[in-house]
């Protein structure tokens, strides 16, 4: 029997970039620890997990700083045409679109994830040419805290609103929803990335998801 094949499309917390304590900070948990890899680990045989973590991508925003690439809606078409077919595309973006530098409200961040579920949701890029399953996360909020404080400033109010956004957003689409701030924190010591812990945590929560998601 051929293995489910799991997308985890997301941004630095995916990738699973430990809290930046200077610039440069490039420091990675290992493929264990990071939530995708719990995840495959508790699901066990029969699955094949596909981490597609960029630190500092965006739903779908050329970053003027760090260059174009990090546009998530530029770089998913290739990724569902390279992987398919794909049984579930997992979305976890957002969080850097409440950086400073894209003035952007909550209601236009959730508008970006629309736009990257329906990119899911209308591709021949599932088994026989049919779209993918898609399983939408809310990013858990953030604290405006540490180096990257000024950063994502005026961003914690406006990731308060995740969750109300998103489940709208999986509601339109009728695809599952995950609330990461019911389950989970940000690591105090940056305000943006999660520790060890919460990784673990998360990652046994997406687990069961999955397998709802799956079975539905």
């Amino acid at each position: 029997m051929t293995d489910q094949t799991l997308l985890c499309f997301g941004d630095s917390n995916t990738h699973g970039s430990c809290a930046i304590r200077q610039a440069g900070d490039l420091v990675r948990f290992d493929r264990n620890i990071r939530w995708p890899g719990v995840m495959a680990a508790d699901l066990g045989t029969g699955f094949h997990v596909i981490e597609e973590g960029h630190p500092g991508r965006t739903t779908l925003h050329n970053d003027p700083i760090e260059g174009p690439h990090k546009n998530g809606i530029a770089m998913l078409p290739a990724l569902l045409e390279t992987h398919r077919p794909l049984d579930l595309v997992i979305v976890m973006l957002g969080t850097n679109d409440l950086k400073q530098r894209y003035s952007l409200p909550a209601c236009d961040i959730a508008a970006g994830v629309d736009r990257l579920l329906r990119m899911i949701v209308s591709s021949n890029s599932g088994l026989v040419g049919q779209p993918p399953k898609a399983l939408l996360v809310a990013p858990t909020p953030i604290l405006e805290t540490g180096f990257l404080a000024d950063i994502f400033a005026g961003g914690a109010a406006k990731s308060a609103e995740f969750s109300e956004r998103f489940a709208y957003v999986a509601q339109a689409h009728n695809v599952p929803f995950v609330d990461a701030g019911a389950l989970i924190e940000v690591d105090p010591v940056d305000g943006i990335h999660l520790d060890a812990a919460a990784h673990h945590t998360f990652g046994r929560a997406m687990a069961n998801a999955v397998r709802a998601t799956l079975a539905a």
